[in-house]
């Protein structure tokens, strides 16, 4: 281990829950079933006739039973991103998944109910209702798929096959990539290790790393290329299904973007890129005095830049005085995360490549996972996840479904 990733914080998730055998996920699920059972008999079928402040309440129960269930599927994400390679993790990752798919099946109909509601007749239940007002933007964010709404029975065969389809697939990748060791210089390092090297200012080092990682990852090309053909072809089944026009449509109306607009920018990037992309890369070449880059060098620092390693205290006060410069109350709530275990910072075997900020659920607080090895984009990607978290900390008051 790199003497920079020694002592780095790790999280406490038992603001969620304990241990896997904590019993007050078995009462949460179970409360969360029994409610949603409830919340189906005195609902389904009925939406249309309710009053505005009679479905703002339904959407208030609605918004408690999910935010029961996020608690659950936080910490079993979490669990599982921290080291997908321990079985019991694992196992009780796929025991979460298939009791969250049996308790959403259950209020499965309310989303789809809410779509088949007039337009007018919501605007006259807005009028009524003040509660029912403050939910117009989950409303709207919701009714904006009404065209690719699917009749009752495929929605729910769709929705109860994805934990032992796309999902599995998913958690498959995963394992698989999380398990791949990578051998340079008689060591076996994790994907992230690996990749890191690409980055080092020693061309031998990013040599035998895109050597070995090209090697193991062309071992083991069949089930890699299966896995992301098979998601292909799932996606593209849906899509198919639901009428939407491209492949990122879907994603393009969840995030409230037009197709456009998003192949506007997808058209100017790849115009550009001769100009820009191909320019620096020459450029590039040019610095290190050779006529054409290697595969390796592509993300070699330049010759010049800083390749000191930052500790990560010095990282912490770095990214806190720039939150603080452009506002204290924003780096008042990010001490928070370093206060409080809130930060899992380390690489290690079985842990989730890359970074991430998890809000878990308004009621508890937001995660941020890291994989740092000490390098100035490392220093970057905690500033940028970190604000992920602020965010998330500050829109906690809004509710689970605005937040």
């Amino acid at each position: 281990m790199n003497a920079i990733n020694k002592n780095l914080p790790t999280w406490d998730l038992t603001d969620l829950y304990n241990d896997l055998k904590d019993p007050n996920i078995r009462r949460d699920l179970d409360d969360a079933k029994s409610r949603s059972q409830a919340f189906q008999q005195t609902y389904q079928g009925k939406l249309n006739d309710l009053s505005g402040d009679e479905l703002a309440a339904a959407i208030a129960e609605y918004e408690a039973i999910s935010e029961i269930c996020g608690k659950i599927g936080s910490f079993a994400q979490l669990k599982y991103a921290g080291d997908s390679s321990d079985a019991a993790i694992g196992q009780f990752y796929q025991f979460v998944q298939e009791e969250m798919t049996g308790i959403s099946s259950l209020s499965l109909f309310f989303g789809l109910e809410i779509n088949r509601i007039e337009e007018a007749s919501l605007d006259a239940k807005y009028e009524q209702s003040e509660a029912l007002r403050r939910y117009r933007p989950w409303l709207d964010e919701n009714r904006a798929f009404r065209p690719h709404q699917l009749s009752d029975e495929v929605e729910q065969v769709l929705h109860e096959r994805r934990v032992a389809g796309s999902a599995a697939w998913v958690r498959l990748f995963d394992q698989t990539m999380a398990e791949l060791r990578f051998p340079i210089d008689g060591e076996e390092l994790t994907m992230s290790d690996a990749a890191n090297m690409l980055s080092s200012s020693k061309v031998e080092d990013r040599k035998k790393a895109a050597k070995s990682i090209g090697d193991v990852l062309g071992k083991n090309i069949k089930l890699l290329a299966h896995i992301t053909n098979t998601l292909a072809k799932d996606k593209e089944i849906d899509d198919r299904l639901r009428n939407f026009a491209t492949p990122v449509s879907s994603r393009n109306l969840s995030n409230q973007v037009e197709d456009e607009v998003v192949d506007a920018l997808n058209t100017a990037v790849k115009n550009s890129h001769a100009d820009l992309s191909h320019r620096y890369y020459r450029l590039k070449a040019k610095w290190f005095g050779v006529d054409q880059l290697d595969y390796w060098d592509r993300n070699a620092p330049l010759p010049d830049d800083d390749d000191r390693q930052i500790d990560w205290d010095t990282a912490r006060s770095t990214v806190l005085k720039a939150y603080g410069e452009f506002s204290p109350e924003l780096a008042e709530v990010g001490q928070k995360f370093f206060d409080n275990p809130w930060i899992d910072v380390p690489p290690r075997a079985g842990k989730s490549s890359g970074a991430f900020a998890h809000p878990t659920v308004p009621s508890a607080h937001p995660y941020l996972l890291l994989n740092y090895h000490g390098k100035t984009r490392d220093v970057m990607t905690l500033a940028h996840e970190l604000g992920h978290g602020v965010h998330q900390v500050l829109a906690a008051e809004q509710g689970y479904f605005l937040s």
